[in-house]
């Protein structure tokens, strides 16, 4: 690559000034920059008003920079001097082109109020500031990008019209904009972060309302399948958000948040007090749907080690006032957040698929491309299970670990709970499972044993609580 040619025009105005504007010269020629200044071009005998000219109008001087002091702003709007015939060049290019890129003003004073000096032809055009000095170097890249044409914002390339804009084609939530600007926020440690969330969290869970299933024409699980198809977009967008706080806001603050955003969204998987009359399968979709996020939001912080986030989602109950209606509790246990599929289980008989779980299928097809491995999932599925079986006082209150169909040939502790042999990690661990020592969990085991406790089978497929707990190892080192 040819190294850019730059012409620096400025006043002498004292010893000083000179030798800031040879300072700069310096630092662009050690950045690359073949510099054109007159202390070093401009030698005796030559013709000054022919050099300066040449440098203003020479095509092969691709950047002219114009430091801008007092002195210099005075000469130029005076056309005084040699800056004032450099000004009666410059002040014609500029005028010509009202976007030219080829002159600068830089500006290395101000005056007793902060203003920039800056000649009259220029006041309307952005300019460089190196005046400050805790700035010069940011500002000094600044002009480093301006000479290579490298800006640090390149105008993206023009997309194509959103998919969902097309009419009848697809349900919008609704949620893009404040996603990006609550992701920024959490990534910048903006004070208006936590607004921010909130206001993605009441938008996501007011829009939900935009797929909710009517009666279709044809067959109504074909119509729960294309429904969760529709959301997997917003769905990704959750679920990088949940990622963008485990990494950069785990504070207690944002994991109430999550939690809330849950519990307004439990009411999506019942009938709601305006519909009279329904089927147990209407809401099939928002069951889907609300308990694949929860799960992601556990393996999302168990992944990045967030576990008391991840505590915290599993420990605080949820308030559900509409159960006072029926008599039945108003603070409920996240197992609330699974429930049966009835429409996928009609549609595995209706299509003879003959799949030991369509829901366990979905979860791991669709876990493709969120960054999130499959047994991240499992892990956390595992755990809310466990949970659920230690704080179990009757059948009611059980967690089905969908996603564990898929253990396979899976032989071995799951990584928080390999990483709980150390017994500093199991002091940090053993609240997601509720229990305080690893002989907590021996009565449970036990009766796995024994046959007093079933556990979860999918026909000749199912899995071992021991074995996946480490159990053994569990807190036996330092």
């Amino acid at each position: 690559m040819t190294a850019p040619k730059v012409f620096i025009s400025y006043s002498w105005s004292a010893s000083e000034h000179e030798q800031w504007v040879v300072d700069l010269a310096t630092g662009l020629r050690e950045s690359g920059v073949d510099v054109i200044l007159d202390k070093w071009d401009l030698k005796e005998g030559h013709d000054a008003v022919a050099f300066m000219e040449q440098m203003v109008t020479n095509k092969d001087i691709t950047k002219v920079a114009i430091i801008c002091d007092e002195t210099y702003a005075a000469k130029a709007d005076g056309r005084a001097g040699g800056v004032g015939t450099e000004t009666q060049i410059i002040s014609k290019e500029v005028y010509e082109n009202q976007a030219q890129e080829k002159f600068v003003a830089i500006v290395s004073e101000k005056d007793g109020n902060g203003k920039s000096y800056l000649p009259t032809y220029y006041k309307s055009r952005i300019y460089i500031d190196l005046s400050e000095a805790d700035k010069y170097s940011e500002n000094f890249e600044k002009l480093l990008r301006w000479i290579f044409d490298k800006p640090l914002y390149v105008k993206p390339e023009l997309g194509n019209k959103p998919s969902f804009l097309e009419e009848g084609e697809h349900i919008s939530l609704g949620t893009t904009a404040t996603f990006k600007r609550c992701v920024e926020a959490l990534k910048n440690n903006k004070p208006y972060a936590a607004g921010a969330y909130d206001e993605y969290c009441n938008t996501f869970t007011l829009n939900l309302e935009r797929f909710r299933l009517s009666k279709p024409d044809g067959e109504f699980d074909d119509a729960v399948i294309r429904s969760i198809e529709e959301f997997l977009p917003f769905r990704n967008e959750a679920i990088q958000l949940f990622t963008t706080i485990a990494q950069y806001s785990p504070t207690t603050e944002f994991v109430q948040r999550t939690h809330r955003f849950f519990e307004s969204l439990i009411p999506y998987m019942h009938r709601p007090s305006n519909i009279n009359q329904c089927n147990e399968w209407d809401f099939d979709n928002f069951k889907f749907l609300v308990h694949e996020l929860f799960l992601y939001a556990l393996a999302v912080f168990i992944k990045h080690d967030r576990l008391a986030q991840a505590k915290y989602l599993l420990e605080q109950h949820y308030y559900l006032p509409g159960n006072s209606d029926h008599g039945r509790n108003i603070m409920v246990s996240y197992v609330v957040l699974r429930e049966y599929l009835r429409s996928l289980e009609h549609r595995n008989k209706r299509l003879g698929l003959r799949r030991l779980s369509l829901r366990a299928d979905l979860l791991k097809e669709r876990c493709n491309g969120t960054g999130i491995e499959f047994r991240y999932l499992m892990q956390a599925d595992f755990i809310a299970f466990m949970r659920a079986e230690v704080e179990a006082e009757n059948d009611y209150k059980k967690w089905w670990p969908e996603t564990l169909l898929w253990l396979g040939h899976f032989n071995g502790a799951f990584e928080v709970f390999a990483r709980s042999v150390s017994m500093a990690y199991f002091n940090n661990a053993k609240g997601l499972i509720a229990i305080e020592s690893a002989k907590d969990l021996e009565p449970l085991l036990m009766s796995y044993q024994d046959g007093t406790r079933q556990l979860p089978r999918w026909e000749f497929e199912g899995f071992s609580p021991s074995v996946l707990l480490g159990y053994e190892q569990l807190a036996t080192r330092p």
